[in-house]
């Protein structure tokens, strides 16, 4: 499974319109849009899985730097929390 972060969303992005823009790509497992704890509300980014690395490597190159809603949005895939450094 390969996780791809999706910036710079517009606050108004949903579930439909990121898998409409990953699923041509490949199978979309599933689409997670980070909402802010205290009111729910979208906070501009969203993590997209997908089950085939090919499909997410082509899916992150074509849609970084595209059009979504008005606002250009930033694609890759996520780092492994394994290398996060700890303080």
């Amino acid at each position: 499974m390969v996780s791809l972060y999706v910036g710079n969303m517009p606050f108004s992005a949903q579930e439909r319109e990121l898998r409409a823009a990953f699923e041509p790509f490949g199978e979309v497992a599933s689409v997670r849009i980070a909402t802010h704890r205290a009111d729910g509300r979208p906070v501009g980014f969203a993590f997209v899985d997908m089950p085939d690395e090919q499909a997410a490597q082509r899916a992150a190159k074509q849609l970084n730097n595209t059009d979504l809603a008005g606002r250009i949005i930033r694609v890759s895939e996520t780092r492994p929390r394994d290398n996060i450094a700890h303080i």
